[in-house]
């Protein structure tokens, strides 16, 4: 039988189910999230020998928990910064082409996953240089059902570069479209 693994040993918060971050560390992830977005480049950087796929990694692992706090505080303006003006994002209501194509879907799916009484988790995440693959859940905290749930893969070339293909399968069992209510939540 394969060893087991926690995805978050060497990362700086476990985002993989709800109730591990204290606030002060939540905190502390919007402001880093918000540091790492002054970082990025309107054009990709090269990988080369002084910005290598192992400095990317290096930059993709320690940006993760940051994300991930970012979703769950409804943070649109922040999401939006993550990615790279030449997004393509592939998804089921897509392709999008271009950061702004993207981002008028999204909110809705946003607005959903940060709703009040629900925590996205994301329990698995993998890093291989410029790749971030991950799972998520969000789970109602009032009746522990899963509202909804995927799987992602990112090509992120670090703080610098920021996301430029986003490849999403997500499956909402409770609610498509975010209700308008939920969609003033999400801070843009």
């Amino acid at each position: 039988m394969s060893k087991r693994i926690n995805y978050y040993q060497e990362l700086s918060a476990d985002y993989s189910k709800p109730g591990l971050v204290s606030k002060e560390l939540a905190e502390k992830m919007l402001k880093d999230a918000e540091a790492y977005i002054s970082l990025r480049e309107r054009t990709l950087p090269e990988i080369n020998s002084e910005y290598t796929l192992a400095q990317i990694e290096k930059e993709n692992r320690i940006w993760w928990p940051t994300h991930c706090e970012v979703v769950r505080q409804g943070r649109g303006d922040i999401l939006i910064e993550e990615y790279s003006d030449n997004l393509v994002y592939l998804c089921a209501d897509g392709p999008f082409y271009g950061k702004t194509n993207g981002v008028e879907r999204e909110p809705n799916w946003w607005a959903l996953l940060a709703q009040p009484n629900v925590t996205m988790n994301w329990p698995i995440v993998m890093f291989s240089g410029e790749v971030v693959y991950f799972e998520w859940n969000c789970i109602d905290d009032e009746t522990n059902e899963t509202i909804s749930k995927g799987n992602v893969t990112w090509i992120r070339r670090g703080h610098r570069g920021a996301c430029y293909l986003k490849c999403e399968q997500l499956t909402f069992y409770r609610d498509v479209y975010a209700p308008t209510q939920l969609l003033e939540l999400i801070k843009r």
